[in-house]
């Protein structure tokens, strides 16, 4: 009989079989998972995208435990080492047993296994393979041995072969059943694994059984009882193939719909390190804050300069909703845009007095009142104090003289592209959040104050360096003065103390916010090199429980912050041109002197602040080029419109040339669409003060 094999293994030299190269073979070769890689090419995620076996990534044979390769030979293929791809004694040995047995053996080397696996015309079918096929198998293997070495075709077989179940090739088998990669497999589990290839379906007893024999065979000192339980508990792993997620929903965002051809691997912006960082930091701190009815949150971590992200924990775990992308409203969060917009018109400074005392503003709804978080009023306070401290009632009459159109447009230019509705929507209470944005748009909008007013776009994709475009949004010198209000300590200690969650020992600016009824806390600011963004709260929308701004997402936004910065500088911005450092005093002494930046030409050594007959005529409401907009809920000829002046003393009301009485009080309108024109006269009828603005009727408004 050995005669006999050896005549058919040179009929198989013989006949030409054409077989791919190892290079081939490993270009078709495609993961069962899409890979995500981190900026510098560190797996941090996956997405399956074959349903059909489960194949981890192309594993080099120096990855492979030398117990993997000595039990698959022991196993498969005694003498791999010694024959051209045909075991002409095996198939001598084969053939003999199988005319004196009734159990048929096979004879089929590693290296034929190889052939019938990178060859779908040499593969079995239900009755086995012909006699044509087990021909063409041989030719293949000898050919393969002939263009390949032993290394090539042992890494090759061991990738490709079906362990068990959905579980091919040995990345996915060790991870699968043992959770660990090839590099690690023991003695005991290498045996399991090489015992499965015969049999893949077999049952935990009997793999055990052969799993202890060939261990023996290795080794005659192996243990019988661990490999049993090793058999078992391997067996029983639940999704044990699943591999370990650290942002899923960035892995879904790039490596969806990742098909036959595409990419197997997706570079993304994201910092391995830091993500996993950021991550375990929100997640301690969430856990931390549970007693206060706190169970969710999210973070992003922006590159100033390229816009992109390297930190983007969707969640805190144990949920497929993105708290990147979920719209929340802003609280405070959007006033720096407010009193950018008013010191970029030129119609306040950083030193300018704002007026901390209650309100009532008119609205369909009925009064609108607001009020500071701690219930105080803090009078007369500077700019540079009422943004650093978070004063509520100065911000909405600053929303009052910017104009709530001009402010919403603003946010909109900022990429708050979720403020879709009318201005009128949001009413007065836009100055303190009440629309509701995005982390990544909130975050985005500040990177445009880090970046000097200069606003783009963001990514998860790396682009070529200074491929993104950036459009002037900002004016710059008011963008960096509310940089400079919003890392002064010494501005926000009224409200927050000198010592809080927001100090950092590098430079940084940072503001927090909070929404109506405690459902949202925000932190949101840059350093030279990043902003950071992270909110905290519930994702069914249900309140925290005594949370203020420096106890919710604050302490996450300053861990994530010092994590950046840990080798990495950071310095406050250079001044643009145009802006002069000027010390200020007040007369009354209502804060301290000081040393402040203006826009040339709008600097003052001193600000005094007179009674209101003594300041100088001017229209309050509505502002210059203001829209009112008629509320089509309200009955006709009940809505009003209440104009405001100050040091009207004297003075009186004129509305397109007609007289409304005296300007010593505010005047209710009820309004008229279209152009109108106010005025404040004197005694002699001359104009003091003018502005013009414009009521859109409600058709209007309802189908902007």
């Amino acid at each position: 009989m050995r005669g006999l094999a050896a005549l058919l293994v040179l009929a198989f030299a013989a006949q030409a079989h054409a077989v791919p190269t190892p290079e081939q073979v490993r270009a078709a070769y495609r993961a069962s998972d899409a890979q995500l890689l981190d900026r510098h090419g560190v797996p941090i995620d996956s997405l399956r995208t074959d349903m059909a076996v489960r194949r981890a990534p192309w594993v080099g044979l120096a990855d492979i435990s030398p117990a993997m390769r000595l039990a698959l030979v022991h196993a498969e293929d005694r003498r791999f080492m010694q024959h051209d791809g045909v075991d002409v004694g095996a198939l001598g040995k084969a053939a003999w047993d199988n005319l004196l047995r009734t159990r048929a053996r096979g004879a089929s080397t590693i290296t034929m296994q190889l052939a019938a696996m990178v060859d779908e015309r040499l593969r079995a079918g239900a009755g086995g393979r012909s006699w044509g096929q087990k021909w063409d198998q041989a030719s293949a293997a000898r050919e393969l041995e002939t263009g390949w070495s032993k290394a090539q075709i042992m890494e090759a077989y061991l990738n490709l072969v079906p362990f068990r179940g959905e579980l091919q090739g040995i990345g996915a088998a060790s991870q699968g059943l043992f959770g660990k990669a090839p590099s690690g497999l023991n003695q005991a589990e290498s045996a399991i694994l090489a015992s499965l290839l015969r049999a893949p379906s077999a049952a935990p007893r009997v793999v055990a059984q052969r799993a202890c024999a060939l261990a023996r065979e290795i080794n005659p000192a192996a243990r019988c009882a661990g490999i049993e339980w090793d058999v078992a508990a391997a067996f029983s792993r639940p999704s044990a193939s699943a591999p370990q997620t650290q942002a899923p929903q960035v892995a879904q965002r790039l490596l969806k719909g990742t098909g036959a051809g595409a990419p197997r691997q997706v570079r993304s912006t994201l910092d391995a390190g830091i993500q996993r960082d950021a991550a375990d930091t929100l997640r301690a701190h969430l856990a931390a804050l549970r007693e206060r009815n706190v169970t969710q949150g999210a973070l992003v971590a922006i590159d100033n300069q390229s816009g992109e992200i390297v930190a983007y924990v969707a969640n805190g775990g144990a949920s497929e909703v993105d708290g990147v992308l979920a719209l929340r409203q802003a609280g405070s969060t959007l006033k720096p845009f407010l009193y950018q917009l008013a010191m970029e018109r030129g119609w306040i400074t950083a030193a300018s007095p704002q007026d901390d005392s209650p309100l009532e503003i008119a609205t369909a709804a009925g009064p609108y009142v607001p009020q500071n978080y701690d219930r105080q009023f803090k009078g007369w306070v500077s700019t540079r104090t009422s943004l650093a401290s978070s004063l509520n009632v100065p911000a909405v009459r600053m929303l009052q003289l910017t104009g709530l159109e001009r402010f919403h447009a603003r946010l909109r230019a900022l990429g708050m592209a979720s403020l879709s509705e009318p201005a009128e929507f949001y009413g007065y209470s836009l100055a303190l959040g009440s629309g509701d944005v995005s982390l990544l748009e909130l975050a985005n909008a500040y990177r445009t104050l880090a970046n000097g007013g200069l606003h783009g776009s963001v990514t998860l994709q790396p682009r070529a360096a200074r491929a993104e475009p950036k459009t002037r949004v900002l004016d710059a010198k008011t963008a960096f003065i509310v940089g400079d209000i919003l890392s002064d300590r010494a501005a926000r200690s009224l409200t927050f103390g000198l010592r809080n969650e927001l100090a950092t020992a590098f430079w940084s600016a940072v503001k927090t916010g909070t929404s109506k009824d405690m459902r949202d806390n925000w932190c949101v600011g840059y350093s030279e090199k990043y902003t950071v963004a992270v909110w905290v709260g519930n994702f069914d929308g249900s309140p925290m429980w005594d949370v203020s701004g420096v106890t919710g997402a604050a302490p996450v936004w300053r861990d994530v912050m010092e994590r950046l910065h840990r080798a990495l500088p950071s310095r406050a911005p250079a001044a643009p041109p145009g802006l002069v450092q000027q010390t200020v005093s007040y007369q009354p002494a209502l804060e301290a002197a000081r040393r402040e930046w203006f826009v040339r030409g709008s600097e003052s050594a001193q600000v005094t602040l007179v009674g209101s007959e003594k300041r100088q005529a001017a229209i309050l409401y509505p502002g210059q080029a203001g829209v009112i907009a008629l509320d089509p809920d309200i009955p006709a000829g009940r809505e009003r419109v209440v104009f405001r002046a100050q040091g009207a003393h004297g003075l009186s009301w004129r509305l397109d040339g007609v007289a409304l009485g005296a300007a010593s009080a505010s005047h209710a309108w009820q309004p008229v669409a279209g152009e109108h024109e106010l005025a404040l006269v004197d005694a002699g009828n001359k104009v003091v003060a003018a502005t013009r603005f414009s009521v859109r009727g409600a058709a209007a408004s309802m189908r902007h």
